[in-house]
């Protein structure tokens, strides 16, 4: 509870979701790097997790 009083009958403007945007980008270009890197070990080295 916050210890100003809140007006009553005033607008309630949403969130901006900016941030939320940032971490979708954010996100997407981590999976696409995973992606890209286990693609190229895989046609390289032939394996993922094993050492060549």
């Amino acid at each position: 509870m916050s210890p100003m009083p809140q007006p009553r009958g005033g607008k309630v403007s949403p969130p901006s979701n900016l941030y939320t945007a940032i971490l979708a980008v954010a996100n997407a270009v981590l999976l696409a790097a995973i992606v890209y890197v286990t693609f190229v070990c895989y046609t390289r080295y032939e394996t993922i997790f094993g050492m060549p």
